[in-house]
């Protein structure tokens, strides 16, 4: 019913949609992640990917996402959509939560064309820093195949701007790991963009802080991983 109901009332999304043989994008849906906003992988088809990652995100989880804990605050019922100017604009059915809200924020400024949503005001992910956690690995998502050496990307605001990682493979063995310095942190979101060591085999990328108190590992997040064949 979801995916009728953005069908329908998208309506600022749909120029340049197609027909017959549109094409299939890659998108990023952002569920929960106690209670903390996390990406994971969908591939949809036709041109307006914008709609079409609405309408997966109002989907929900799927099993192996549930799997993992991944959650989302969005109740039943699409929202109603325009574009104008890089802003999508909601009358939402129902009220939505703080973390309702910042997964559809997540997940529709993906995209370059889409810069702020407004719903009661504007929102730009900047608003929704205390549902994104400390280190937020946008690329790669849970379960998606990769390569060596593997490229990850993605955000964090950490003490001193650093954190640790480890790459594991399928057995669980750590065949790489090293520390991270992002862009900016202790109180500031900055980014980050590093690439790990040649691999045979991947099966998780762990990413953690070492608390400053004791050493001990805090905000730890472990991404399952395939690797390619």
């Amino acid at each position: 019913m979801a995916r009728a109901l953005v069908a329908a009332i998208v309506v600022g999304l749909l120029a340049g949609c197609g027909g017959d043989g549109a094409s299939s994008s890659d998108v990023r849906v952002y569920w929960l992640r106690d209670g903390k906003v996390w990406p994971t992988a969908r591939q949809v088809e036709g041109d307006s990917v914008e709609a079409e990652a609405l309408t997966a995100l109002f989907d929900g989880p799927n099993a192996d996402e549930q799997g993992l804990g991944l959650m989302s605050a969005i109740p039943g019922g699409g929202p109603s959509l325009t574009m104008e100017g890089g802003v999508a604009r909601f009358e939402p059915q129902g009220e939505y939560s703080t973390a309702g809200l910042a997964q559809i924020v997540y997940t529709l400024t993906q995209f370059p064309s889409i810069r702020a949503v407004e719903v009661d005001r504007r929102y730009a992910r900047a608003d929704f820093e205390e549902q994104t956690p400390l280190i937020l690995v946008e690329s790669p998502l849970p379960f998606e195949e990769v390569t060596s050496p593997l490229h990850v990307t993605g955000t964090a605001n950490t003490f001193e701007a650093t954190f640790q990682y480890e790459l594991k493979d399928s057995e669980g063995k750590v065949v790489d790991h090293d520390f991270v310095t992002a862009t900016s942190g202790t109180g500031t979101r900055g980014t980050f963009d590093f690439t790990t060591k040649p691999f045979d085999d991947a099966g998780s990328l762990v990413v953690f802080e070492l608390s400053a108190k004791d050493g001990s590992r805090i905000n730890e997040v472990e991404i399952p991983l395939r690797m390619s064949r």
